[in-house]
């Protein structure tokens, strides 16, 4: 019997048999294998990813500061090291990134990537304009299912965001109508600041511009520690999306999981005095939204830098909650900090016996370990993440609206098939960012 009907007769009786070459790995993602993991940004947040991945194959380490090699090297001792992300995308046994660079660059590894079949873990935000929105996000939807995304929400794994969205859905404050998220962060620049000498040696300033325009070097924009130095650059436009890159998008992540939205059809915003250099400070947001299946059409709305929505009672003041989120419905309002939420009914109706709360069979599942999540839907491309390039695209882009509207000073129409304004023609200039020569966002 040849080679080739021996093994359809083997397949045919049950037997599965399968001879496999000596060393070979039944398919890179298998359940049993572990991934072949690029680190790049390996200080800052790349810090907190070292002991997750170290249950991987860590085989690249990049960074534009070649003086952070020393430590990480010592945790990875076996990976490859590189100062520019390009190159490292280049080694070919990578099956997965882990991005904890610069906002700024975020989207730019995210489909170069993608674009090499790679699976993609993203530091918060996934973008920070809205064509970079776009583009990550169709890129990936072409590789749904065979490619793993996440974006570094990781506040989503805390049960409070399950219990929030189960309220809601289930009707506990009646027909939701509109819904509001805030961050009271402060970190006040008057603009660019000033070269102030060179880089210390093994910094590579020019990669860590990257795509945007050129500033001199200055030592402000990173003397924050690992836990907050994104806070000294983040801020500007050419580096960051301001507060809604930040803790913005943890916060809006605790409102988008429950009201279950997808692209807005009009922004519009208010703030201080528009900075060309200086995304605001104190800013409000509203978009809205068209119905879906099981619930009409709300209001979404972000404020930050002391702005806050009203409060449903005198009595409560919601200053006090630094970080939160807010839903109104026909019966009530909920609202809810990262780790805990409250009822409020009110009218004659809202007596709570229209609401039926869950069995404990019947509540979500909790998402579990935020970075392990990937990794498995990684070895399992079909398994869903809970903030895949899908959902968490649709989020910053409507955030981003925000800033486009709030440049404008007017209420913009959005099209969310074509990616357009609709109503002012000066607002689309603001979708879409200018790079440096040489650098292409969807290489």
């Amino acid at each position: 019997m040849d080679r080739r009907k021996f093994i359809n007769t083997a397949a045919a009786t049950g037997a599965g048999l399968l001879i496999l070459p000596s060393g070979a790995r039944a398919g890179k993602n298998a359940p049993g294998n572990k991934l072949n993991i690029a680190l790049i940004g390996v200080w800052g947040r790349g810090l907190a990813h070292y002991d997750s991945i170290s249950e991987e194959n860590v085989v690249a380490l990049c960074d534009v500061n070649e003086n952070r090699f020393a430590d990480a090297l010592k945790r990875f001792p076996n990976a490859k090291t590189y100062t520019d992300w390009r190159k490292c995308l280049e080694q070919k046994d990578i099956d997965a990134v882990v991005i904890c660079t610069a906002d700024h660059t975020h989207a730019f590894i995210a489909n170069w990537a993608i674009n090499r079949d790679m699976h993609v873990y993203c530091e918060k935000p996934l973008a920070i304009s809205v064509e970079e929105a776009r583009t990550v996000r169709a890129n990936w939807l072409t590789k749904k299912g065979k490619l793993a995304t996440q974006v570094g929400m990781q506040r989503h794994a805390g049960l409070n965001f399950n219990r929030v969205s189960e309220l809601i859905r289930d009707g506990a404050i009646g027909d939701l109508q509109a819904a509001y998220a805030w961050g009271n962060r402060q970190i006040r620049r008057d603009g660019y600041l000033i070269g102030d000498g060179a880089p210390p040696a093994g910094f590579n300033y020019d990669l860590w511009l990257g795509p945007s325009p050129y500033h001199p070097y200055n030592p402000g924009y990173f003397s924050g520690g690992a836990g907050a130095n994104c806070l000294s650059w983040n801020m500007f436009w050419d580096f960051g999306a301001g507060q809604i890159g930040d803790m913005g998008s943890h916060t809006m992540d605790l409102l988008w999981n429950a009201v279950d939205a997808k692209l807005p059809t009009s922004a519009e915003a208010k703030g201080e005095k528009f900075n060309p250099d200086v995304t605001p400070v104190e800013c409000e947001s509203h978009f809205e939204h068209p119905a879906n299946d099981w619930r009409g059409p709300i209001t979404v709305s972000w404020y930050q830098g002391g702005a806050m929505p009203r409060s449903p009672k005198p009595s409560i003041d919601l200053t006090k909650i630094g970080h939160g989120a807010m839903f109104k419905g026909s019966k009530g309002f909920l609202i809810s900090d990262f780790d805990s939420r409250m009822i409020i009914p009110f009218g004659d109706n809202a007596d709570m016996s229209y609401y039926k709360p869950r069995t404990t069979e019947t509540l979500l599942p909790p998402v579990g370990h935020f970075q392990k999540q990937w990794f498995d839907a990684c070895k399992n491309p079909s398994a869903k993440t809970a903030c895949d390039f899908e959902y968490s695209a649709n989020m910053i882009e409507q955030m981003l609206l925000g800033l486009v509207a709030y440049r404008v000073g007017k209420k913009i129409s959005y099209d969310g098939a074509t990616g357009k304004v609709t109503d002012c023609p000066e607002a689309n200039e603001f979708l879409s960012r200018k790079y440096r020569d040489g650098w292409t966002l969807n290489g």
